[in-house]
């Protein structure tokens, strides 16, 4: 079995909690999974496996250079491939600038909760993206979540010097890439 989760995952134990109850951080979350299933079970950091999946059999690829994707949706998760090597666990939707986290500017919750119109929170999303654009310089953004289903009605506004496409596999590429790191198709992050 593969499965995502939203949070740092080093084999198979969550060290983070920032959308989950605080009693996750320290359990060895492949244990209980397998325990409670009996079958083997590989735990991934969410963002992670999307990235594998999309870098594997979707919008990133054959890409190289640096593809940093972003997951949007309840947080935002990302993940960087550097020449299409996975870096784990970067979970820079924590990043602060503008003073607030990323992801309680730029989500797709942040949008929804602030009733912003889609033009309205693309600009933040698209201030966002020009933090990581700064400090990474990557050649290529890949929006997946959620939000990428709905790629059309933002896209618009996002007026970065990096290459932006939508997730091909869109919501469905964190299932994917942890189906693909439990099968041994994908190195899944130690």
């Amino acid at each position: 079995i593969g499965c995502t989760f939203p949070a740092v995952v080093k084999s198979g134990v969550t060290h983070t909690a920032a959308n989950v109850d605080k009693s996750w951080i320290g359990t060895n979350a492949a244990e209980l999974f397998s325990n409670a299933t009996d079958c083997p079970v590989t735990v991934l950091n969410d963002a992670d496996a999307a990235g594998i999946a999309e870098m594997t059999v979707g919008a990133g690829r054959g890409e190289k250079g640096l593809v940093f994707i972003v997951t949007v949706g309840t947080g935002l998760g990302t993940a960087l491939f550097i020449n299409g090597m996975l870096v784990p666990n970067t979970e820079l939707g924590h990043l602060e600038y503008a003073g607030a986290e990323a992801e309680a500017q730029a989500s797709d919750r942040a949008r929804k909760k602030g009733g912003l119109k889609w033009n309205q929170w693309a600009d933040r999303l698209d201030q966002c993206l020009a933090v990581y654009e700064a400090l990474f310089w990557p050649d290529l953004f890949i929006i997946g979540g959620g939000a990428s289903k709905k790629f059309d009605k933002f896209s618009d506004g996002l007026h970065r010097r990096t290459r932006i496409v939508p997730a091909q596999l869109m919501n469905e590429a964190g299932i994917v890439g942890a189906a693909m790191a439990a099968a041994g198709m994908a190195l899944a992050p130690a």
